[in-house]
């Protein structure tokens, strides 16, 4: 009926005290399409509340990979029913109230419900796709969940609203294991100083072979004036530093200035060109 699916990653904790709670879905593809997003972000906890139609083969296709999801997922009659066991309760709602009740956006929903965890099960409640949650039922919630949406078009897809709690939760998580651990999942990895990069950063001596190269074939070629230089070596300079360039970056260009030069008839008549090859062990035109 379905496609098996791949093991769910971390805690149990984490996967389980964070209860996703639907009421009365519609269209069970939706139901599918939650459970696609509880995964991605590591939750597993479902429970459907009187669902028009559940399990079926649509909302397995939409599962996508997260039928396990679907198979421990827990049906009941009552929204009562589904929180019974939970030390806390937070409902999404769009709508404004006559009497205020403590509303808050994702992230700072998503801090308070992974804190109330530690004490027992927190439900994360989602309404009807048409009309979200009634009154009755978002009074059982001790707090309001409200994603700022575009107020033009604040129409959110179920699964949509529930990957955005579920993202917020995920960032929590991975954010405590970097803290405790060491995690990698939250760095950025933007040059060759940065772990993981695939080329070491270029050492300080070839980047200077590689400015020198620079010159002497702007020269070579007449775009560059020795003797009214203006700033144009040190913008460039300034550009490539910039870049943080590793060692087969600079070889590239080592090579591409080669080319440059053997096309304008003048390669290899100077000794800094010379110079660069050997600091690169870079042949002519070759990378």
């Amino acid at each position: 009926m379905h496609k098996p699916s791949p093991p769910l990653e971390g805690p149990d904790a984490f996967q389980d005290k964070i209860r996703i709670v639907l009421v009365e879905t519609s269209h069970s593809g939706n139901i599918g399409a939650v459970a696609r997003a509880m995964k991605n972000m590591g939750l597993a906890n479902l429970w459907l509340v009187n669902p028009n139609s559940f399990p079926d083969e649509a909302s397995y296709a939409r599962a996508a990979g997260a039928s396990d999801i679907l198979d421990r997922a827990q049906v009941v009659p009552t929204l009562d029913k589904a929180l019974e066991d939970c030390v806390m309760v937070m409902g999404t709602s769009a709508r404004g109230r006559k009497i205020p009740w403590p509303v808050m956006p994702p992230p700072e929903a998503a801090a308070i419900a992974a804190e109330n965890s530690q004490r027992g099960c927190v439900a994360l409640v989602f309404g009807r796709e048409n009309h979200g949650l009634s009154n009755d039922e978002l009074h059982l919630c001790h707090y309001h969940i409200h994603i700022p949406s575009n107020p033009d078009y604040s129409s959110l897809n179920l699964s949509m609203a529930v990957q955005i709690m579920c993202y917020e939760l995920r960032m929590l998580y991975l954010r405590s294991l970097e803290e405790a651990e060491g995690s990698p999942y939250l760095k950025s990895m933007e040059s060759p100083a940065d772990a993981g990069w695939d080329v070491p950063l270029a050492k300080v001596g070839d980047v200077e072979g590689f400015f020198t190269h620079l010159e002497q074939t702007l020269h070579d070629v007449d775009f560059h004036r020795r003797d009214n230089p203006r700033q144009l070596m040190s913008r460039l300079r300034r550009l490539f530093q910039r870049a943080k360039l590793d060692q087969m970056e600079i070889n590239i260009l080592r090579g591409i200035l080669s080319a440059v030069q053997k096309a304008a008839g003048v390669s290899g008549n100077t000794k800094s060109t010379q110079a660069g090859k050997a600091s690169t062990g870079q042949e002519s035109g070759h990378v």
